[in-house]
């Protein structure tokens, strides 16, 4: 035996008798109070010169504290193992069903770091050991055996270390709790067989397997299913979920309808008549909206000449007529949305607010206007052209509300100049011809002539307030409507006729206006204290 020999062997035998009293003391507190003998420097030196490949040899700085203490443990590992010699040779540590003592050692990272190059196998197995992949066993990169078998270990394990452990040839992961790897992703799994792994966790198993394959058989085509069926409820029933480019435009559902007004409650209902409901609802986008429902049974080909007249409608846009946005259709419902509006009608306007002679011929201009466009954009269209019927927006712009497709007559404008001229009247007198004549219409017009144009003060509406001038403007009013309603003259005035001259009335009841307002400032600023005429 040489001289490090010899020196190696007297150092490890001195130091395997101070093992008993180390253990029984605590083992970490013990090894921290140890500290290297006088001669320890000599030893490291001569062992490193007679072989130079040990771990220590090659470590810089040369820590001798932890070479000590590496060295402590490596005798006592040798004798745990079994070893029937422990200072020649250190092949193997077993602690295998040591789940007392398997913990402690792990925890000497140090001794791992210079372990005996001696060391070819390290078993570890059954020990139910927890917590993340001991990384420093594999420290000692020489092992040709490595067994973790049946403990508790999860989470990765560090694939990039193995690949230092070149000698490397029996490897045992077995029943562990790691995560699952793909096998493709490393080639660890090329240079051991599945045996090695059994139940680890690294290796997806058959039922889990077969769990997946089945979620992805059953659950995608599910979730395919499910996803067409919600898409097509919101195609059919409520489009105005989807983006703005996939809806039907103008076309609602009854989804939709019941979603506007809150399931049709009570206190959205405005009117109720036979076979017509009339409710206030509001859409997701915000517009608030009137819905008119007709719940009848009608044949196919009402049904289709009902959505043909609203494909019509919709078409529409004036500033005096009533924005019709679309409709529902089916056989038991059919309804019309249109814009809603806060205003009052015209009727009902005249009898509550006393209106002046302005703000009158204001709204008679609208009205003309829309007659107009009715005229020369959609002469197939019909409209109801009443003081019940002509709405009045909040700003007190007139709208038509009512139409009718296909009611085109063959005296089609002198029937619509003949209701623009009963308006006029009622508007100047503020009468309601169903409602005060026996005759009706025909009695109210009757009754016109009789005072026209020596006793128009009778007629007239007193809550106007009508100087000199604006009376002998609504005089020509009241002869412009008696020339309209005269059906039997043969001569009604045109469209345009009756646009120029309300337009130049109102533009003389301004210019009125204006001279009067001042006229008044100016008493006024002298004193006189006269009031102007008041115009509402």
């Amino acid at each position: 035996m040489s001289m490090a020999s010899m020196s190696s062997a007297i150092f490890f035998i001195t130091i395997s008798l101070l093992v008993s009293s180390l253990l029984s003391a605590t083992i970490v507190e013990d090894l921290n109070n140890l500290r290297p003998p006088p001669d320890f420097n000599t030893t490291i030196f001569n062992n490193c010169l007679n072989n130079p490949s040990l771990k220590y040899c090659n470590s810089s700085p040369m820590d001798l504290n932890e070479i000590f203490k590496s060295t402590i443990v490596a005798s006592h590992l040798c004798n745990e193992s079994k070893n029937p010699n422990c200072v020649e040779t250190f092949p193997k540590i077993d602690l295998r069903n040591r789940p007392k003592i398997t913990p402690l050692y792990l925890s000497f990272n140090f001794f791992w770091k210079y372990c005996p190059l001696t060391i070819m196998s390290i078993d570890l197995s059954n020990n139910s050991l927890k917590g993340i992949f001991p990384s420093d066993v594999l420290l000692c990169n020489q092992i040709q055996n490595l067994d973790l078998s049946f403990n508790h270990f999860s989470g990765d394990i560090p694939l990039l270390n193995f690949s230092y452990l070149s000698n490397l040839t029996n490897l045992n992961l077995s029943y562990n709790h790691f995560s699952e790897l793909k096998i493709s992703d490393s080639n660890l799994f090329q240079r051991f067989n599945s045996s090695s792994f059994i139940h680890s966790g690294l290796l997806p198993s058959h039922q889990n397997y077969t769990i997946k394959t089945i979620i992805l058989l059953v659950g995608f085509p599910l979730f395919v299913v499910l996803s067409v069926g919600c898409l097509g409820w919101l195609c059919f029933a409520r489009p105005d979920f989807l983006p703005r480019v996939l809806n039907r435009n103008h076309k609602f559902t009854t989804w939709m309808l019941k979603a506007a007004t809150d399931g049709f409650l009570k206190k959205n209902l405005v009117m109720k008549n036979v076979g017509v409901s009339i409710y206030k609802g509001v859409l997701r986008d915000g517009t608030k909206v009137k819905i008119e429902i007709y719940r009848d049974n009608v044949s196919r080909e009402n049904l289709r000449k009902f959505v043909e007249e609203c494909k019509i409608l919709v078409q529409m846009r004036h500033k005096n007529l009533v924005q019709v946005l679309g409709w529902c259709s089916n056989r038991r419902m059919r309804s019309l949305v249109t814009e809603w509006t806060d205003g009052e009608n015209i009727e009902l306007w005249l009898a509550g607010s006393a209106p002046s002679w302005k703000h009158r011929l204001k709204i008679l201009i609208g009205v003309v206007e829309s007659m107009f466009y009715m005229q020369e954009q959609w002469p197939q269209v019909g409209y109801d052209l009443s003081t019940s019927s002509v709405l009045l927006s909040d700003h007190l712009e007139p709208l038509i509300s009512r139409f009718k497709i296909g009611d085109r007559r063959s005296n089609y404008t002198a029937n619509y100049i003949y209701k623009f001229g009963l308006l006029l009247l009622e508007m100047i007198a503020n009468r309601r011809p169903s409602e005060e004549f026996e005759r009706g219409e025909a009695g109210f017009i009757e009754y016109i002539r009789m005072h026209y144009p020596g006793n128009l003060r009778v007629v007239i509406d007193e809550r106007m307030k009508l100087t000199e001038n604006t009376f002998d403007q609504a005089k020509l009013g009241i002869g412009l409507g008696l020339m309209c309603t005269d059906q039997k003259a043969g001569k009604i005035p045109s469209l345009d006729e009756i646009y120029h001259m309300i337009v130049k009335v109102y533009r003389s009841c301004l210019v009125f206006t204006s001279e009067n307002y001042k006229g008044s400032h100016s008493h006024g600023n002298a004193g006189q204290g006269h009031k102007g005429i008041q115009l509402r």
